[in-house]
């Protein structure tokens, strides 16, 4: 099939149609900077194994701290309304402070701070509440 349509001739109708269009699109320029203005620099990505296996494993530990404050806010709103009864209160209490403690070890073995996993969200500020 490819063979046919490569021996197939060009009508001369559509000779000069991708020209036009190729010139303008060269013609399409990026608007002007503001005076003054400074460019931020283009922002690469590593695409070599390691270091995308590094960034996944970074972003695995970040929702789990999200979820893991998100979880502690809710169990303590509950202890606040007094929806828990003290036994829950501690069980639930053990049990954040020994997640917590284990994503500060989850970090450390592989070199970061909970501090390292607060991504920047530009605008919108920081994805982390910050510690208390």
């Amino acid at each position: 099939m490819s063979a046919e349509r490569a021996a197939r001739p060009t009508r001369p109708e559509q000779d000069g149609i991708g020209t036009p269009l190729a010139r303008a699109f060269r013609l399409v320029q990026e608007p002007p900077a503001a005076p003054g203005a400074t460019q931020p620099p283009a922002h690469r990505l590593r695409t070599d194994p390691q270091a995308v296996g590094e960034d996944l494993l970074k972003l695995v530990l970040t929702v789990v701290e999200l979820l893991r404050q998100l979880i502690e806010r809710q169990a303590l709103r509950r202890a606040d309304s007094g929806d828990l009864t003290d036994e829950q209160e501690e069980e639930l209490g053990a049990t954040l402070l020994a997640l917590h403690d284990r994503m500060v070890e989850l970090c450390a073995e592989h070199g970061y701070t909970l501090e390292d996993l607060n991504l920047d969200l530009g605008p919108l500020g920081p994805l982390l509440p910050p510690a208390r």
